[in-house]
């Protein structure tokens, strides 16, 4: 991706010059500390998600699993670190201890962690072995540990503050440099609590004294940035979904207080007053850990290359997570999609035809002119950050036969998608056969300060693998009998085992979370085979299957019960898997 920077643009306009030699530019702004700079330079590392979770088909472990069933027959943390380091990610988040409360390091200040399991005699450290893992395979190295712990006794008291930083300290003193320290938002609700069985609501904001915490953090690491998910503003933010993507515009700035909606984690805050970038987080499976139904459910080729550019082509830098398998590896499928999809990177982005076009830049309009009728679908721009982020919307037109043709973002959601550039902005539109492409900047903040405009001509993935190996059902036709209430009719009966619903990707609006779903042979008469809600579809919008007894019907009929936004129901895709 820097093999463009020959063909450098500057669209500052430097009034005040002195014997040639070029002043710093004024900040605009908010601007990045030098952690938040290295950090975005990474543009893709990896999540590793492993606990008890793995071993009991959970994704969310109560607090009462035994320790006894951490013991995996093959444990590699080096192979870990190889097939993260082939797909292309800069370093690797670890998880050391999830909601659960087991801690995969042999912490001193429990008995729930990995020094009382079988696995290696109750000698053995995860956190240890990957980190070293990661410094021999050249990758930066990082850990997650949940606020929230569904086992200790003490969890909403103020003396579980204090287990909690002794447990941090311990990560962030014994196992060497830490890039990033990562605090999930899920805090307080039912758990195992030493015994008591019981539900204990906190609050987020001020039960873990974060400033505190912080202040030790960055004593402690003082090159790691934070990401935090509630209370004090961390050094990155949430971008409000764990579907892969965030909002075309992008800013990288937030309000220093306050509370924080929905729409300024995925859109940032074009006023803000902290530099706050956006991480985004998803799971190259649909859950974050491992479970064998999802073996057929990997992320396809076409997906994850939508993923990267609704993330790091959106200012944005993406964490890709990896679960591992009970054996203690990553599953081949996992690992041979990842390896494909860096290589995939690599080829999209491997010629710059800007390289050798002549170059021409006027006020804040460049003219880049091949010279001859080029082929071409990508376009990335980037702006010196560390000045600040300026630019507010920008044009693209392509000289085709002579005309001047707008070009739009083919992934944008709202408009043409051409507003926020940040650290790079890389916009996919359908090939275009043309001699010039003018790039405008049409409104900012500040002078802009282009540092990098490239283009490239990425290759169809006509030959791609498919997410789902599932039997789904042939011949169905589904609409809508009112703005809440789908129905799904085939030609003939059928017998239903199970139904799943993929909410909407790109947003809220109109997916379902609470839900009855029936079945009827004549439409006349009318079964009920399910009701319920689909938990934390709003952070996690994946595929959500409903099983039942075998079920004969010719109609299907989902009412959604309610919405998580918005009057009308919506999906992505729908299945009803036949007997």
């Amino acid at each position: 991706m820097r093999n463009g920077l020959n063909g450098i643009l500057m669209l500052f306009l430097l009034t005040s010059m002195a014997n040639c030699k070029e002043i710093t530019p004024a900040p605009c702004g908010p601007t990045p500390t030098e952690n938040q700079l290295r950090w975005q330079d990474m543009e893709m590392y990896a999540f590793i998600h492993y606990s008890l979770n793995t071993y009991t088909d959970q994704e969310w472990g109560y607090g009462n699993e035994d320790p006894k069933l951490f013991n995996p027959s093959h444990l590699d943390c080096r192979q870990w670190a190889r097939v993260c380091k082939q797909a292309g990610m800069k370093g690797i988040i670890f998880t050391a201890k999830h909601h659960c409360g087991f801690c995969m390091w042999p912490s001193a200040y429990t008995d729930y962690s990995v020094k009382n399991s079988p696995w290696k005699n109750g000698k053995g450290d995860v956190v240890r072995e990957l980190a070293e893992a990661c410094r021999e395979e050249g990758l930066k190295f990082a850990v997650y540990l949940s606020p929230w712990d569904r086992n200790h006794p003490d969890y909403g008291r103020p003396e579980y503050i204090t287990y909690f930083r002794n447990q941090l300290r311990e990560l962030l003193t014994q196992y060497g440099d830490i890039f990033e320290v990562w605090f999930d938002g899920a805090n307080g609700g039912n758990g195992w609590y030493g015994g008591a069985n019981e539900t204990r609501r906190i609050n987020g904001k001020t039960y873990y004294g974060w400033a505190e915490t912080f202040r030790m953090i960055r004593e402690l690491q003082p090159n790691a940035v934070i990401w935090n998910d509630g209370g004090d503003r961390g050094d990155l933010r949430w971008v409000g979904t764990e579907a892969g993507n965030v909002g075309e515009t992008n800013w990288s700035l937030m309000p220093g207080t306050g509370d924080t909606p929905w729409h300024m984690l995925h859109y940032g805050v074009e006023e803000g007053d902290v530099w706050c970038p956006g991480e985004t987080n998803t799971s190259i499976r649909p859950g974050w850990f491992y479970h064998d139904a999802e073996n057929d459910h990997v992320k396809s080729l076409s997906k994850l290359m939508d993923t990267y550019y609704k993330s790091v082509g959106r200012n944005s830098t993406l964490l890709l997570n990896f679960p591992i398998a009970p054996n203690g590896r990553i599953h081949p499928v996992d690992s041979l999609r990842g390896i494909a999809f860096n290589k995939m990177i690599q080829e999209v982005f491997k010629t710059d035809l800007a390289h050798k076009a002549r170059i021409r830049s006027k006020g804040n309009e460049t003219i880049i002119d091949f010279k001859k009728p080029t082929s071409f679908n990508r376009f990335v721009a980037e702006e010196e950050i560390r000045y600040g982020q300026r630019v507010k919307e920008f044009r693209l037109e392509a000289l085709v036969d002579g005309q001047w043709m707008p070009l739009k973002d083919e992934l944008a959601e709202n408009g043409d998608g051409l507003t926020t550039i940040g650290h790079r902005r890389i916009i996919c539109f359908p090939t275009v056969t043309a001699t010039k492409l003018r790039f405008t900047v049409t409104d900012s903040k500040c002078d802009p300060i282009i540092k990098r405009t490239s283009v490239y001509l990425a290759p169809d993935l006509t030959a791609d693998i498919p997410d789902s190996g599932e039997k789904k059902s042939s011949g169905l036709h589904f609409y809508f009998s009112s703005p809440t209430q789908l129905l799904i009719d085939w030609d003939t009966e059928q017998t239903i085992t199970a139904f799943r619903y993929l909410p909407p990707q790109d947003s809220r609006n109109g997916t379902v979370t609470h839900y009855t779903l029936w079945a009827s042979t004549d439409w006349s008469n009318w079964e009920k085979i399910s009701s319920g809600e689909f938990s934390n579809i709003i952070n996690n919008p994946i595929w959500q299957t409903i099983t039942f007894p075998p079920t004969k019907a010719r109609v299907l009929r989902l009412d959604a019960d309610r919405l998580a936004t918005g009057n009308r129901m919506a999906f992505s895709d729908i299945e009803a898997v036949k007997e």
